[in-house]
């Protein structure tokens, strides 16, 4: 990982909208999305706009990394889509790296349309090693071929919070 080519990241660039990538178009391809995905809005889903931005940040990390030996994947993206984004829409992105750490970098995001910005956020990269990553993977996928009846994990640490703490508080919100 070369520190000082990462750290001297910046990027600006236009993204058109496909028509196939709105709310309603990404919806209807999923199994529990299909039901109301024509009441959705004709507007850049969320997910392909995370996956953008997190692609441009990728692209220019890569730059900077031994592709033989190492492998850029996200940990952290934190966005806020801020505004509606029609298809055909063209978006201005910028970002760059804010900090920098041992193995990751974070980079701040803006995109805007002819009207406003629609997105502000930060995506955090890590550079891990190749190897390490595709045992960790062929692990999994030996895992699941051998437990066919494959779950959720149960009581597993996270982020979130219960729903009654979230029905509590949303409760004092009001």
């Amino acid at each position: 990982m070369n520190h000082q080519g990462i750290s001297e990241i910046s990027f600006e660039e236009t993204y058109s909208v496909p028509p196939e990538q709105t709310a309603r178009a990404l919806f209807s391809r999923l199994p529990h999305g299909s039901d109301y995905a024509q009441r959705l809005i004709e507007c850049l889903a969320t997910g392909y706009l995370v996956a953008v931005v997190e692609s441009i940040c990728i692209r220019e990390m890569q730059r900077h990394v031994d592709a033989t030996s190492e492998v850029v994947v996200g940990r952290t993206i934190e966005l806020e889509h801020k505004g509606p984004i029609p298809p055909g829409s063209t978006l201005k992105l910028r970002g760059w790296v804010e900090r920098l750490g041992q193995r990751s970098a974070k980079f701040c995001i803006q995109a805007s349309d002819d009207h406003e910005v629609v997105c502000e956020g930060s995506v955090i990269l890590v550079v891990a090693p190749r190897v390490s990553m595709e045992s960790r993977i062929a692990a999994k996928v030996v895992a699941l071929g051998m437990n066919s009846d494959v779950g959720l994990v149960k009581d597993a640490p996270g982020k979130c919070e219960s729903s009654d703490s979230f029905s509590l508080r949303e409760q004092q919100i009001s």
